[in-house]
C-alpha cells in the first residue's frame, strides 16, 4: 500500500483533533517510497526505502507507466526485474510521493488549520514538495 495513503492520513488527524488542539499539530510528511518484491509475506518481506525521484527512474527504466490510486491518493506502479542470480523475473510494487499526493496531504494542513509540516527523509531531495510548500505557505524557522 501507499507509504503514507490520504485515506488513512486523514484518519489519524481527525482522531488526533479530539484530544489535541490543531495549532499543536504538525502533519508528518514522507519524502521516500518503497520499491516490494513480491510476493508480499507478512513478517518476512521487506521492502527498499527509495528517494521519489528514483522511483521515476526504475518506472522509466522499465517502461512501465506510473498509476494514481485515488483512494490513498498517490502513486505506484508494477515492474519485472530478473533476480540477482539472472534468473526469473520477480515482480516488484512501488509506492511514493509525488507533487499531486504531497499536495493533497499539504491540502489537509489548510483543511483542519493545523500549525504545519515536518518532511520525514529530508536527505532524499524532492524538489517538487519544496516548490509546492513555498507556493502555498510562509516558511519560517522554528
Amino acid at each position: 500500500m501507499a507509504v503514507a495513503p490520504l485515506n488513512k492520513v486523514r484518519e489519524v488527524v481527525e482522531y488526533a483533533l479530539t484530544v489535541i488542539p490543531a495549532e499543536k499539530i504538525h502533519l508528518g510528511i514522507p519524502n521516500y517510497g518503497y520499491d516490494w518484491k513480491l510476493p508480499f509475506v507478512r513478517g518476512e518481506s521487506a521492502a527498499t526505502v527509495i528517494g521519489n525521484v528514483q522511483a521515476v527512474q526504475i518506472a522509466i527504466d522499465n517502461g512501465v507507466p506510473i498509476s494514481f490510486d485515488d483512494i490513498a491518493l498517490s502513486p505506484y506502479f508494477f515492474y519485472d526485474k530478473a533476480d540477482e542470480a539472472g534468473g526469473e523475473a520477480i515482480r516488484h510494487e512501488v509506492w511514493f510521493e509525488d507533487a499531486r499526493s504531497i499536495n493533497e496531504k499539504l491540502n489537509l494542513i489548510e483543511q483542519y488549520g493545523l500549525r504545519g509540516f515536518g518532511c520525514w527523509q529530508i536527505m532524499r531531495l524532492f524538489r517538487a514538495s519544496w516548490l509546492l510548500t513555498a507556493d502555498r505557505f510562509r516558511i519560517t524557522k522554528p
